[in-house]
């Protein structure tokens, strides 16, 4: 850690685009890694930082979807979140939050909570400063280094510039164009007025079948809800649960990696086997590709990357992200009474129809469905690859030529450093790219633990590529 500046001149100045998650955890090591050596300044429109798009919902249905034991703002201290749960008495305001086996699952809006307070002692001393805005454009200044501006015309020069603004809303498909614009179409289903807006007898499509669904099917029960719920995707996969069996992760994938992506899932799925014949549950052997993942990911070429990201992605998906048990019992008692009802299909038209919506679904395997709906729920993801559509600031990085997408689809093209590749080839100087956006380099970033390990990592690259780095470098860290 830096002993501070001193009397070494002027701080650089590192400004943060994003301040959820990824962009406060950036800020904190920073501020804690290396203390009075830069101006930190954090574009974030929302109140409190860490939130973000996950931890900012204030819908009580909505659950962390990994045990309280295992999520932390700070990854040298994995219980971190843990003691501060406990001392903090919601488990006692929320007794459905703890199960009998004592794990906790406590409501998105507490670890929201708990990251802003965690942030906040930083920011009361000026070490962080948050400018409560939107970050507009982003160019570089021919004094060297870049301005940012903020929607409302206010300026900053920035040394180092840090996007961190990784969670878009959904796309809506093709399919569904003549409907935007149009109530009945709810794009950004964390909006819990979207939610409440919906008539409580009201024939539901939801378009997706992981966890977001799941999130908007509990939500929808918890408000009473009586209409008929009817849940698309292309492959029909809902989230896998947790398990409740105790143990370390099993299986060894990062020695000797594989080197194509059949390779690969041949290899989980004998591993799988072999956990099986000793007792052992399959969340174990994913969990130790997960966290295996990073070597995993770079040892592959670049066409099985593309492979893993284009046909095996969903498949990964709902085994890696589980869904809270409080989540799963309320989609579990949604089906077993007929209410909730998945399809495997995908929609190809939709249109208004009266009072209602109108939607053909190409059914898998042949046929067709036409339904008709009250309202539509997007629950597809964030729609990274087309960042550089739906968001002015990104458009303009890839316009200058500062940033370009990368070759597997995930969002932006970075060194293994995390700085962002422009459309040169060459990395862009000073512009680091944190998150999931940074996913084609190193592999899964969407995990919380994954990414506060690569804030981590971020910031001490950061601090590395400083010009007095020599005299306050910071030990290299490992995304392993």
């Amino acid at each position: 850690m830096s002993a501070g500046r001193g009397d070494r001149g002027p701080r650089p100045t590192v400004v943060v685009i994003g301040g959820g998650f990824a962009g406060a955890g950036l800020a904190f090591q920073l501020a804690r890694r290396a203390p009075g050596d830069y101006r930190i300044v954090v574009f974030e429109p929302r109140e409190k930082l860490g939130c973000g798009v996950a931890y900012s919902t204030t819908d009580p249905a909505h659950r962390i979807n990994v045990p309280a034991s295992r999520m932390s703002f700070v990854p040298s201290d994995p219980c971190h979140f843990d003691r501060w749960l406990k001392a903090d008495g919601e488990l006692r305001r929320d007794p459905d939050a703890k199960l009998p086996d004592g794990r906790a699952f406590p409501r998105r809006a507490v670890f929201g909570r708990y990251a802003s307070e965690t942030i906040e002692p930083y920011l009361l001393r000026g070490d962080i400063e948050h400018r409560c805005a939107t970050a507009a454009s982003v160019r570089r200044s021919p004094r060297g280094g870049y301005l940012v501006t903020d929607e409302d015309g206010h300026e900053i020069a920035a040394d180092v510039v840090a996007f961190a603004a990784t969670h878009p809303t959904p796309a809506p498909p093709e399919s569904f164009e003549p409907l935007v614009g149009d109530p009945r179409l709810v794009v950004d289903t964390q909006d819990r007025a979207a939610l409440d807006a919906i008539d409580p007898d009201a024939r539901v499509l939801i378009v997706g079948t992981g966890l977001t669904m799941a999130d908007i099917a509990a939500s929808l029960e918890a408000r009473g809800h009586r209409g008929q719920i009817t849940a698309v995707s292309r492959r029909g996969l809902l989230s896998r649960g947790h398990t409740t069996q105790t143990g370390d992760e099993y299986g060894a994938f990062s020695t000797e990696p594989s080197l194509t992506a059949r390779a690969l899932v041949r290899r989980i799925r004998r591993t799988i086997t072999a956990a099986a014949a000793e007792g052992k549950p399959w969340q174990h052997v994913m969990d130790a590709v997960r966290n295996q993942g990073p070597l995993i990911w770079t040892a592959l070429p670049l066409r099985e990357r593309r492979i893993i990201a284009r046909r095996l992605r969903p498949f990964w998906d709902v085994h890696r992200f589980r869904v809270a048990p409080q989540v799963e019992a309320a989609v579990e008692r949604l089906r077993a009474s007929g209410q909730l009802t998945l399809m495997r299909g995908e929609p190809i038209a939709a249109g208004r129809s009266g009072r209602s919506v109108s939607v053909d679904i190409k059914l898998k395997g042949g046929g067709r469905f036409y339904g008709d709906f009250d309202a539509i729920l997007l629950a597809t993801g964030p729609a990274h690859r087309k960042l550089s559509e739906t968001s002015p600031l990104a458009a303009g990085l890839v316009s200058q030529g500062l940033v370009r997408l990368d070759p597997v689809g995930l969002g932006f093209e970075v060194d293994g450093q995390s700085v962002a590749i422009g459309a040169d080839g060459k990395p862009s100087p000073a512009l680091w790219i944190v998150g999931p956006l940074a996913r084609a380099t190193f592999g899964e970033l969407m995990g919380l633990p994954e990414v506060a390990r690569h804030a981590e990592f971020v910031a001490g690259a950061i601090i590395r590529a400083s010009p007095e780095s020599a005299a306050a470098e910071a030990p290299a860290l490992e995304l392993a």
